[in-house]
C-alpha cells in the first residue's frame, strides 16, 4: 500500500482546509487510518484516526470538534477536513495506516508501517 497526501497550502487563521490520503493498493477492513502532523522543531504528534472498515474516530484534545476524519470507500481515500484553523496547527501533516493495528494504539505512530510524504499546512494569523 502506498499513500499519497495532498490539501495543504497556507491559509489564515479561521479557514478551511481539506486534506487527501489517497490509497494505491485496495485497504481491506482490518486498516486503520492515521492522520499526524510535525510542526517546526517539534516532535511528530497524533492528530486522527479511524478504522478503515467505519465506525467512530478519535482525535487529539487539540483538534477536537474542529477536524474530522472521514473515509470514501469508492475512492480509496481518506481526508482531513480541517475548520477553524489556528496558527499553532501550522505544520507538515502525514497519513499513516497499518492493517491488524490493536485500536488502543491509534496513537502510536511507531504503530503504523505505511506512510504519505506529508503535506504542508501553513495557518496565518
Amino acid at each position: 500500500v502506498q499513500l499519497q497526501a495532498s490539501g495543504g497550502g497556507l491559509v489564515q487563521a479561521g479557514g478551511s482546509l481539506r486534506l487527501s490520503c489517497a490509497a494505491s493498493g485496495q485497504l481491506s477492513s482490518s486498516y486503520v487510518i492515521g492522520w499526524f502532523r510535525q510542526a517546526p522543531g517539534k516532535e511528530r504528534e497524533f492528530v486522527a484516526a479511524k478504522r478503515w472498515s467505519g465506525g467512530s474516530a478519535v482525535y487529539a484534545d487539540s483538534v477536537k470538534g474542529r477536524f474530522t476524519i472521514s473515509r470514501d470507500a469508492a475512492k480509496n481515500t481518506v481526508y482531513l477536513q480541517m475548520n477553524s484553523l489556528k496558527p499553532e496547527d501550522t505544520a507538515v501533516y502525514y497519513c499513516a495506516a497499518r492493517s491488524g493495528l490493536i485500536w488502543s494504539y491509534y496513537a502510536n505512530e511507531n504503530e503504523y508501517v505505511h506512510w504519505g510524504q506529508g503535506t504542508q499546512v501553513t495557518v496565518s494569523s
